[in-house]
């Protein structure tokens, strides 16, 4: 649950709308922070003949994971609302599971894809509540972020093919 801050807010969006926004968005973030800290475990710790080019794919997308976290926080902020940004929090909320740093290379990267591709599921589910509250900040976010993941997902799909 969102916590409105003490913030004055006065933008073109109700405060009913905004609520249900950050509530979205606080989900996106959990996601997003836990596929980041799962996608670094695996860049430390893949091994394999791969390994060069994985760690280097890994490093590539925790980096960029790493960038939304912060866009996304700043947005619930913008809209008026305290970021509950704890690891507790973070594993209640998100849909991603923890990743285990001693898998193969091959289902670190399969289960990397199926994340990647369960964010955007999720991404694409709160993409409506933004459209119709006519946040138009928050619709241009949400659809880059959906369009990283899966391309991520691809990505990471792709390498697996011989």
């Amino acid at each position: 649950m969102t916590t409105k801050t003490d913030l004055n807010v006065d933008i073109a969006l109700a405060q009913g709308g905004r609520e249900q926004i950050a509530e979205a968005l606080s989900l996106v973030l959990a996601d997003t922070y836990a596929l980041y800290l799962k996608t670094q475990n695996y860049h430390w710790n893949v091994k394999g003949q791969r390994f060069p080019e994985l760690h280097l794919m890994f490093e590539t997308q925790y980096q960029e994971l790493a960038e939304a976290v912060d866009l996304i926080a700043e947005r619930i902020r913008a809209l008026g609302y305290k970021v509950s940004a704890t690891f507790s929090e973070f594993l209640k909320q998100s849909c991603v599971p923890e990743g285990d740093g001693a898998l193969p290379a091959s289902e670190m990267i399969h289960g990397l894809a199926h994340d990647h591709e369960r964010v955007a599921q999720a991404l694409h589910a709160i993409l409506p509540k933004a459209e119709q509250a006519h946040d138009q900040a928050t619709v241009e976010l949400l659809t880059r972020r959906v369009a990283t993941h899966e391309k991520f997902a691809w990505m990471l799909r792709s390498s697996l093919e011989d």
